[in-house]
């Protein structure tokens, strides 16, 4: 990540810019970073979310641009940029000007793509800022009630009767949610087939409608269907039980006591962009993920409110990109 070195080499210039100052004995040199970080923000902020409406993405996303459109004065307009495992909304936020108003939507497919695309249009690393994280997301493992199954050790025997005759959704090629499955699918030693689409939405509904037996999916996105019976919860991804979901075991409780996956989103804009303005919208992320209401929201999703600074963030994208490298190669998922 080379937002410390450009930090840095700014740095160095305004140190430069200052020293010319002093030589020249002059007050009057503009220092163009300082009046624009000052400024800002003057106009609205695009927020560019590379999924599809409807999702928890989406639902985090719109809940916050509300909450920093109030504090900041200006508008934080949400504009799903769907596609291509997160890769084309991600890539307009690589591409776009460093100067804080476009402002991404990241996950931890962020992190898996590299391993799973080794020719991105973009640097995961050297061409993005962070600047926040936002939530943890456990996953939910969801069936159709037609599959006959109530609990993951049953999901687990069928599909060990039933090699390859099993299908599993994903909201696409190469995402966190594929990743869960097939770490259940290494761990316990059976085929499941993978079906991608293109998001949360599409997904769900051929669950629902039996077109597909199971998925893992956001609890944002599940408990709606488990409540009125039209999907059965058969696990969670995270180490614990859930409070949204309480009667529903983990993985790890219910059969495989070495599983622990939980997603997150966070925030990032271009490199490059001044770390005064990166440092502003942290804060301003921080302040809308800690008010009351927001808190209460999010627990109502069944997700944690994780903010952090701009160099935390950095540290943990670092620490996930290794680990879900290493997930990748133990499971021998590819992204077809």
């Amino acid at each position: 990540m080379n937002f410390p070195i450009a930090s840095l080499r700014r740095r160095a210039l305004l140190g430069s810019a200052l020293a010319g100052i002093a030589l020249g004995g002059s007050l009057g040199v503009a220092q163009p970073a300082f009046a624009q970080a000052a400024a800002y923000p003057n106009k609205p902020i695009r927020f560019i979310v590379p999924y599809p409406p409807g999702g928890g993405t989406d639902i985090v996303a719109r809940m916050l641009a509300q909450k920093m459109s109030q504090s900041m004065g200006q508008q934080v307009i949400v504009e799903n940029k769907p596609g291509a495992s997160t890769i084309i909304g991600t890539d307009m936020v690589a591409k776009s000007a460093p100067d804080g108003y476009t402002l991404g939507l990241i996950t931890d497919s962020h992190a898996i793509n590299p391993t799973f695309f080794p020719k991105l249009p973009y640097d995961s690393v050297k061409d993005f800022a962070p600047v926040s994280q936002l939530v943890f997301v456990p996953l939910v493992m969801v069936a159709n009630p037609k599959l006959g199954v109530k609990t993951l050790p049953e999901f687990i025997a069928l599909a060990k009767k039933q090699p390859g005759k099993i299908n599993y959704a994903s909201i696409g090629n190469g995402t966190p949610h594929q990743l869960a499955m097939e770490w259940v699918k290494s761990l316990a030693g059976i085929q499941v087939t993978h079906i991608p689409y293109k998001g949360v939405a599409p997904a769900t509904a051929d669950v629902v409608a039996g077109q597909v037996d199971v998925m893992f999916t956001g609890t944002s996105s599940a408990v709606p269907y488990v409540r009125d019976g039209r999907l059965l919860a058969l696990a969670v991804s995270s180490a614990k039980r859930q409070p949204a979901l309480p009667d529903t075991p983990s993985v790890a409780e219910a059969a495989l006591p070495e599983y622990d996956f939980m997603t997150w989103y966070g925030t990032a804009v271009a490199a490059g962009t001044p770390p005064e303005i990166v440092a502003r919208l942290s804060r301003e992320i921080a302040a809308a993920l800690n008010q009351p209401d927001v808190k209460q929201r999010l627990a109502t999703l069944g997700v944690e409110g994780a903010p952090s600074t701009p160099e935390q963030f950095t540290a943990f994208m670092r620490k996930e990109t290794e680990s879900l490298a290493r997930m990748v190669r133990i499971t021998g998922v590819k992204a077809d």
